[in-house]
């Protein structure tokens, strides 16, 4: 890895897959557009968007044709909040604990580890493929894919591609491109995301005239990521040099195209009660972090305009597909994705730009898909994820689910939305491993740039009844925050110098985390239908659904005396199976005396 390749930030471009055979619904009966046949797919994933600090209410176009014409997920979220993990998890229905790309770099992840895990031959558009669709992607695809390894092998089953490369991926006026198996080209001078403008426009009038089969266009902007240059070029460093990597790269604000530099100028970053604030909040290395100061909030709002001004490209970009569809006249006969990589958070617990961890404006992101039989201009609040948009692109193929899936189709016509509100999983698995960057420019000398032990499992649990939050970090510090009374996840209810509730939901306080604990345990390592259906691992017998069912009397023993808890043995950089204690498939499931707690009376 050379020093040009640390863009230590992600944002993929690409796919999500997969599909029952079972219709979507009556809305696709056959499980097609009107016309009666597979419908196109059209994939937007942009870099780091958040939800949280409003960038949505910044994208007119968006609104206009994705929003307003289809449904916004409000609750969708990436299980881990960092590029290249979060973009092989769409690629593959997969957690990062089941892919074990977990980083945006070598040894523990970018394009090198996707490789070598064999996911090249095991992906979305192999699957597309396989299913008659052709496939076509441009933009950003993972970290660590490079002008030196591109073709070490090439990506494969794609009809048509045209990737950023690092280490220009993330030059707003400098990237470089690389076409099908062409040598990679330069674009100095233009800005990233018109040079993406016109190249996805290339492939879908490609797509178009290829013939009767239908196809899949992956577009993955760069924006709104920040803009990185190398600043040094080396020799591999050693990881205990990594403190020092972030001197070698420039992170600043993303550069929007000349024709938007000037708008928003009086917007500043909402200033929401965890904006900032006058008291630490949190744990481990974010409770430690300083007050900002006022000429660092000052730089820290022009970093948030620059964001919104970069997006007013993607906002074009959304306008000109939609168009050229329409012009095609195959619009009514395409789902159109709209989602982003992980989210961003800028101020919000003290933080300078970043993301990777666990608190809302990392991991609860835009979702919007537009397509036959899907409500119009509405807003669901179901909970989905990031491995379930793999299911859901095949279903609307007509493919069918991989048996190794950890996620499950997202219900994408009115009856089925309505159904899911009851039925639905509740819960998001979110996991990271290794480090955490500082983006933007730093005023206090003590503040690093990177942070090493940000490695971490946690838990959102989300229903009409509760909503919560609990992690473990690698140190063996704890969080629950009751987002139901505490939505900015200010009070830390496990910190030691917390005063928690007596009860939570109408019973003991340490009730609700022993279940919490319970259900993280399982998720921290699930495999396929555990993930989606964890309580069924806990009570095999089918009498828990849910953390409501769960809190019984009935199972006080085992979840309060019996069952494993979850901690960590060391934090390490990656995954690491033995530096995270105790696992689900070993060591969690009680029997005594032949019979089965879930049993007990």
């Amino acid at each position: 890895m050379r020093f040009s390749e640390i863009a230590l930030a992600a944002g993929l471009p690409s796919v999500l897959a997969q599909g029952q055979q079972k219709p979507l619904g009556s809305n696709l009966s056959g499980g097609w557009g009107p016309r009666g046949k597979q419908p196109n797919i059209v994939f937007i994933l942009t870099d780091d968007q958040d939800a949280h600090m409003n960038s949505l209410d910044y994208v007119p176009l968006i609104k206009k044709h994705l929003i307003d014409k289809g449904t916004l997920y409000k609750r969708h979220y990436c299980t881990t909040a960092i590029c290249c993990p979060a973009r092989v998890s769409i690629l593959t229905g997969k957690q990062a604990h089941n892919t074990n790309v977990t980083d945006v770099n070598p040894p523990h992840g970018g394009y090198p580890k996707f490789i070598r895990q064999g996911l090249n031959e095991n992906y979305l558009p192999v699957w597309l493929q396989e299913a008659g669709y052709n496939t076509y992607y441009t933009g950003k695809l993972f970290n660590a894919h490079t002008t030196d390894n591109y073709d070490k092998p090439y990506p494969q089953a794609w009809n048509g591609t045209d990737f950023l490369l690092d280490p220009w991926t993330y030059n707003y006026l400098n990237a470089t491109y690389q076409r099908n198996q062409d040598e990679p080209k330069s674009y100095e001078g233009h800005h990233t995301v018109d040079v993406l403008h016109e190249k996805a426009l290339g492939f879908l009038d490609d797509a178009v005239n290829a013939g009767d089969r239908p196809f899949f266009l992956g577009i993955a902007p760069v924006a709104p990521h920040s803009n990185v240059a190398s600043v040094a070029l080396g020799d591999e460093p050693s990881w205990d040099d990594l403190p020092d990597i972030g001197d070698l790269v420039e992170f600043g604000p993303p550069i929007p195209a000349e024709r938007h530099k000037d708008l928003f100028k009086e917007v500043k970053i909402p200033r929401t009660p965890n904006f900032n604030p006058d008291f630490p909040t949190g744990a481990n290395w974010v409770r430690k972090l300083k007050q900002k100061s006022q000429e660092n909030v000052d730089y820290n709002d022009h970093f948030y305009r620059q964001r919104l001004r970069a997006l007013q490209s993607v906002d074009e970009l959304v306008e000109s597909v939609v168009k050229r569809l329409e012009k095609h006249g195959i619009l009514d006969d395409t789902f159109i994705i709209y989602t982003t990589d992980n989210g961003y958070s800028i101020g919000q617990h003290r933080r300078n730009p970043g993301k990777e961890c666990g608190f809302e404006e990392d991991i609860n992101i835009p979702l919007i898909i537009r397509g036959p039989g899907v409500p119009k201009g509405e807003v669901s609040e179901i909970v989905t994820t990031h491995v379930d948009l793999a299911p859901t692109i095949l279903t609307i193929a007509g493919a069918p689910h991989r048996a190794d899936f950890d996620g499950e189709t997202i219900p994408l016509n009115r009856e089925d939305l309505e159904t899911a509100v009851d039925t639905r999983h509740e819960h998001v698995t979110v996991e990271f491993w290794g480090i955490a960057v500082t983006e933007g420019k730093i005023f206090d000398k003590d503040e690093a740039r990177l942070t090493l032990n940000n490695t971490y499992k946690a838990l959102r649990i989300i229903s009409k009844t509760y909503n919560f939050y609990y992690s473990v970090w690698c140190n063996n510090e704890h969080e629950l925050y009751d987002l139901a009374t505490d939505p900015y996840q200010i009070n830390n209810l496990l910190h030691k110098d917390a005063r928690p509730p007596s009860h939570l939901l109408g019973v003991p306080f340490e009730k609700v985390i022993s279940r919490l604990d319970s259900l993280l345990f399982v998720l921290k390592t699930c495999k396929g239908r555990t993930c989606v259906k964890p309580w069924e691992a806990l009570h095999p017998q089918g009498n828990v659904q849910n953390l409501h069912d769960a809190l019984s009397t009935r199972f006080d023993v085992f979840y309060e005396h019996q069952q494993r808890k979850v901690s960590y043995n060391r934090c390490e950089l990656g995954y690491i199976p033995d530096a995270e204690g105790p696992n689900f498939e070993t060591d969690g499931i009680v029997y005594r005396k032949g019979i089965h707690w879930s049993e007990w009376t």
